[in-house]
């Protein structure tokens, strides 16, 4: 693409074979065909405390939130832990805010042990998308049956499955791309500027 990308992926476990990081990477791997710059963020390498609604925060908060906010498309990856997503991922999201996310492509993956897969949890990092005010993309990579699913290598045995990884990882720097082109802004910026009422005032006869 003319604009490179950044895309990131936000891995919402601290397990240290999760398989949240395997498919999360293979995401990745989609947006980089594209030509995307990627990161994987991992939150097992940050020391990050409890959010408490202030703002004296330790340094690895800051970085974080320097990773995410550098980032036009996001990717959140989660295991479904009690028909909800993780613990780890929602404290770091409350440690962001509209800065990190608003006006940004999301897109979502979810791990489950169970043959129901993360439906539950993704259905509700979509609601806390919307919130934040990021456009959380239709298409979402929901795996169950999470022990039985990779190879030793970190590939998905279904590699339908692992392609529609890598679709997801695709649409969101497709989408981000089409945000944030020239193109774009220019179009946002001729439609703000457009008077409220273009057609004039209309009259009864």
């Amino acid at each position: 693409m003319a604009e490179q990308l950044k895309i990131v992926g936000l891995v919402g476990s601290l397990r240290a074979d999760s398989h949240t990081r395997k498919a999360v990477k293979i995401a990745l791997e989609g947006a980089a065909t594209l030509g995307a710059e990627t990161e994987l963020i991992d939150l097992k390498t940050y020391n990050l405390v409890f959010c408490d609604g202030g703002s004296d925060y330790p340094a690895d908060v800051h970085r974080l939130r320097a990773a995410v906010s550098s980032a036009q498309g996001i990717i959140l990856g989660t295991p479904e832990y009690h028909a909800g997503f993780s613990g780890v991922l929602k404290n770091a999201i409350d440690l962001m805010g509209f800065a990190q996310f608003g006006g940004k492509m999301v897109g979502l993956v979810g791990v489950s042990g169970g043959k129901m897969g993360a439906v539950n949890a993704l259905n509700g990092l979509r609601t806390v998308g919307r919130n934040l005010h990021a456009w959380v993309i239709p298409e979402q990579v929901s795996i169950g049956d999470a022990d039985d699913a990779f190879n030793d290598d970190g590939r998905l045995k279904n590699q339908a499955l692992e392609e529609r990884l890598h679709d997801l990882g695709r649409k969101v720097t497709q989408f981000a791309y089409l945000h944030t082109s020239k193109g774009a802004r220019d179009f946002l910026e001729a439609w703000q500027a457009a008077p409220a009422n273009p057609g004039g005032e209309q009259t009864a006869t």
